[in-house]
């Protein structure tokens, strides 16, 4: 969904998913962000949860009277599925391993040759 037709609230709350999303790609916790970015971990929950603060609504308010709301999908695209999240979602059906028969006892094994 393009991001200038939301309101700053639910573009608020869109930007925090796909910020929430990028972490996770990343493969980084909340709290590893927190530390990178100098920031508190309330401060990156919030974020991600798209907690509306008067700074970023503020923010996306300027943002939409410059004409420049449409570029926030720019910033920060909508994330795609990876095809190992595709493949983790599928339930794929439980194969048993099959071992090998054992030689018989009476057949001599030798190195190297095929039957």
């Amino acid at each position: 969904m393009e991001m200038s037709s939301l309101s700053e609230v639910q573009q608020a709350k869109t930007l925090g998913a796909r910020i929430a999303q990028v972490r996770i790609r990343k493969q980084l916790t909340q709290q590893q962000l927190a530390d990178r970015a100098g920031l508190g971990l309330r401060t990156v929950q919030r974020l991600e949860i798209g907690e509306v603060s008067t700074q970023l609504v503020g923010f996306l308010k300027v943002c939409r009277v410059l004409g420049l709301s449409d570029r926030l999908d720019a910033l920060l695209p909508e994330q795609m599925e990876s095809p190992l999240d595709q493949l983790r979602r599928q339930s794929a059906p439980r194969r048993r391993v099959r071992l090998a028969k054992p030689a018989s006892p009476e057949t001599p094994w030798t190195w190297g040759e095929t039957r």
